[in-house]
């Protein structure tokens, strides 16, 4: 038997040899079998090592294309949220919400950052026609009109999400479905008032409704003379039911859009 050092694994391996001393068959087959198993193992070593060390630029190519899916998803769920949309999700295909999806969605509205954008561009044309009057110019003022706008947003999502809750009401826009621009149309600014019900039916919603309304009149409390009438109040009212009807149009056509721009990419 001679004893040599295998290249590749650094180890002593027993072979049988020509010039030494005759080996029985046994000890030449067990050598052999030997050297197999080990050129085996060194193979599989090589394998596990490439199979680790290869990759990692695959692996940092696939993980950035996995944030930039993230991101996008993020982005969209905000604005479907801010726009109290359930998503692409077409009208025949409702189903209630639980309780738990309801919290669930009240409290991403709440921290959306869209909807704090929305405050600081209103209190931005506010601050520009100097409304209401009684508020100075300078960062004061456009503090105390970013806080009102603010705090109306939250009085009417507030009161959206206890009388929704408590009457069953689902204020999310789920696409039509229809075929058509005017019978979407008639659908999307009715939406502004109607809310679905747990068997899928849609009636006035009293909850959107009622939000709205706690927004526009509770604000008169700490706004300054100038707008803090009943008159003032309803002017509210009205502008924001008014802009929740046109908002439906948005809402029903712009997964048209998003199909578009996505076909192009």
């Amino acid at each position: 038997m001679v004893v040599v050092q295998s290249a590749m694994l650094g180890q002593q391996v027993a072979v049988a040899s020509d010039f030494k001393e005759p080996c029985s068959q046994q000890e030449s087959s067990e050598a052999v079998f030997t050297f197999a198993a080990d050129f085996r193992i060194h193979l599989d070593r090589m394998k596990s090592t490439r199979d680790l060390q290869i990759p990692k630029e695959q692996s940092d190519t696939k993980n950035a294309g996995q944030d930039s899916v993230n991101r996008r998803s993020r982005l969209a769920g905000n604005i479907f949220n801010f726009l109290n949309m359930a998503g692409m999700t077409k009208s025949n295909q409702f189903h209630p919400l639980t309780q738990s999806e309801r919290n669930q969605l009240y409290f991403r509205t709440m921290v959306n950052p869209l909807g704090f954008l929305k405050a600081g561009f209103s209190a931005g044309i506010d601050q520009a026609n100097d409304k209401p009057r009684e508020w100075e110019q300078g960062g004061s003022g456009y503090g105390k009109r970013f806080g009102n706008i603010l705090a109306q947003y939250s009085i009417q999502r507030t009161i959206s999400y206890a009388l929704g809750s408590a009457l069953h009401e689902d204020n999310r826009y789920f696409n039509s479905g229809k075929q058509g621009f005017w019978p979407r149309t008639g659908y999307a600014l009715t939406s502004g008032i109607l809310a679905r019900h747990d068997d899928g039916s849609r009636h006035l919603s009293v909850s959107q409704v009622g939000g709205v309304a706690a927004g526009a009149f509770l604000s008169r409390a700490w706004l300054p003379p100038s707008q803090n009438s009943l008159g003032d109040a309803a002017v509210s009212f009205g502008i924001t039911m008014g802009s929740n009807a046109g908002f439906g149009l948005v809402k029903e056509f712009i997964p048209d859009v998003l199909r578009r721009i996505t076909r192009k990419h």
